[in-house]
């Protein structure tokens, strides 16, 4: 392949990783979705390519369509033990958030949210309301009607209502909201974590944490949800075995949300993410696996950090 075939698709390639991730709330699954579209690139008559931009667009949608139509993929998901890959404030993969409509998108709520939409209604809903693409050009990307595609956006905001979680927050107002949160959940005292809480606050937490990982704990009440952060936030002889030490709790921001983030050694180990509603917390996700915290650390260890806000938990 000549340089200018390659420079071409470098210059696309943190926009289509964005879309693919959106699409699949994989990193990994984006990065290897991208690194397909490259191969596909790298064996077509690019002198009939006319827009390159619109055709690796569509390749991108369509072989992320492919990983969700997948038995694995349907298998996984439909089982419920799943969750989306955390990605830092920074990392290119999170794409572009010059509006409310595309930061929202990426949020860990609206990717889990869009769990409940067909691939189509997904696929329909990420590069509307995350790329702006029209109607017209959705349904050329999809191969469907420009009618199916008004059809499939309308049902896909039926079902993801905005949730109005704060997702843009910077780092600044992420550090307040993390340090009032460590700071309860350390404290002991359950009813200082449910004072952070909506009234209809839930959990959920990959399990790794707790050392089951692939199976995913919910807690339903803003109750049982502080009293599983009151005592996860205790540390134990059994959890500094479990993550090989004392990590340092940081706050970040992780898919436009505040976060917690627990590193030892410049090795990410787990990641609480909070949504918010107005000034208060909504959802709360904790995320402990390897696998999915692996670009994360790869951006954490490319990145200066603020002082923990507590050194060795």
């Amino acid at each position: 392949m000549d340089v200018s075939a390659v420079a071409r698709f470098e210059a696309s390639r943190d926009r289509l990783a964005s879309l693919a991730y959106r699409l699949l709330g994989s990193a990994a699954d984006a990065e290897d979705t991208v690194q397909d579209a490259f191969l596909r690139w790298q064996a077509a008559d690019r002198d009939r390519v006319e827009v390159p931009e619109a055709w690796l667009t569509k390749i991108v949608t369509n072989l992320a369509l492919d990983r969700l139509r997948s038995a694995a993929a349907r298998r996984e998901r439909a089982a419920g033990d799943w969750l989306p890959e955390p990605l830092l404030a920074g990392d290119p993969m999170l794409g572009p958030a010059d509006t409310a409509e595309q930061r929202e998108s990426v949020t860990l709520a609206v990717l889990t949210l869009m769990e409940r939409l067909s691939p189509v209604e997904r696929a329909v809903y990420v590069l509307r309301e995350a790329f702006a693409y029209r109607h017209a050009e959705i349904a050329e990307i999809i191969g469907i009607t420009e009618a199916a595609s008004q059809q499939h956006a309308h049902r896909a905001r039926r079902r993801i209502a905005a949730t109005g979680n704060g997702a843009g927050v910077d780092r600044a107002s992420a550090r307040r909201v993390v340090e009032a949160f460590v700071d309860a959940a350390a404290s002991g005292r359950t009813e200082r974590l449910v004072a952070l809480l909506t009234a209809d606050a839930t959990g959920v937490s990959d399990g790794a944490g707790a050392g089951l990982p692939g199976k995913l704990i919910r807690h339903a009440t803003p109750e049982r949800l502080a009293a599983a952060l009151r005592a996860g936030f205790k540390p134990t002889p059994a959890k500094h075995k479990l993550v090989g030490g004392t990590p340092a709790l940081h706050a970040a921001v992780v898919n436009g949300c505040p976060a917690v983030v627990a590193a030892l050694n410049d090795q990410v180990v787990g990641v609480v993410v909070l949504e918010m509603h107005k000034d208060k917390i909504a959802g709360v996700r904790a995320i402990a696996s390897p696998s999915r915290l692996a670009r994360l650390t790869a951006q954490w260890q490319q990145q200066d950090h603020d002082a923990p806000l507590i050194a060795a938990w």
